[in-house]
This record gives C-alpha cells, structure tokens and sequence, in this order.
C-alpha cells in the first residue's frame, strides 16, 4: 500500500523517503535489467514510442492501421469462402466482408487508402464451383442456395 504524501511535507523528501523504504524492504533486488543501460536501436531516429512498441513486440501484439486490417480480413475472407462446403455460406462470407469494405469506402477513416472494392459475389461463387469441380472429378459442387 502506498502512503499519501502528508500535508507540508516537501515533495522530494517524501518520493526519496519511498524510494529508501522500498530499498530497505529488497523490492529493487531482483528486477530485470537493473543497473544495465536501456537497449536502444542505433540504426533509427528517436521514436516517443519506442517502449510501447517494444512492449507490443514482446506481448505478441500488433496493430495495423483498420484500412490495411479490412485488406488482410477481406483476403482471409476470400480464402474461406473457397473452402466453404456450400454456396450458401460461400455468400455469406462474401457478403459480410463486402459490407465491411462498403462502410469504409463510404467512411474512410485516417490512414492509408482502403485500395478495395467488393468482391464480386457471381464471381466468386463461379469460381468455389470451378474449384470444388477441379477437387472432385465427376462430382457436381453441393449449391445448398
């Protein structure tokens, strides 16, 4: 629990009061790199967030600006609707993703340019039917429509 700052007590005085105390009580022993400068990478110009994208990086996480996310979505989106096991769910994926694309088209948001237009739903269908013929010679693709 941390200790409020008493009225009249002079603020340096009581940060290095907290600073001893937790001295005392071996909170500072076991921290990683302590006493080792802070890494930095010399080859680029000083970045204000560096330690939040170290911090990303180390958690796993990342962040693309929500034009470049519709992209990958929309990508990954055409790859499942190839895969379906019918037309009807072909559509469906197709469908949702286009009315992702249609918002941000008609409400871009800052960053780069979506560069995508809807897929083309016939289209795509025509060609999950080509692909699932090709996959099972002799066979007609299930439509379930």
């Amino acid at each position: 629990m941390t200790e409020r700052k008493p009225p009249g007590v002079d603020f340096e005085s009581w940060v290095d009061r907290q600073i001893r105390a937790a001295e005392a009580r071996g909170e500072f022993e076991r921290l990683p790199g302590a006493g080792e400068p802070l890494p930095r990478d010399v080859e680029s110009t000083y970045d204000e967030l560096w330690w939040v994208k170290r911090k990303m990086a180390r958690e796993g996480f990342s962040v693309l600006p929500p034009a470049l996310a519709l992209r990958k979505e929309a990508e990954d989106a055409l790859e499942a609707a190839y895969a379906a096991p019918s037309e009807r769910i072909v559509r469906k994926i197709i469908g949702e993703v286009n009315d992702k694309i249609r918002e941000m088209m008609f409400k871009p948001p800052p960053g780069p340019p979506l560069g995508k237009k809807p897929y083309d739903v016939e289209d795509v269908v025509r060609q999950w039917r080509e692909r699932r013929a090709e996959q099972q010679p002799g066979g007609s693709p299930r439509s379930d429509v």
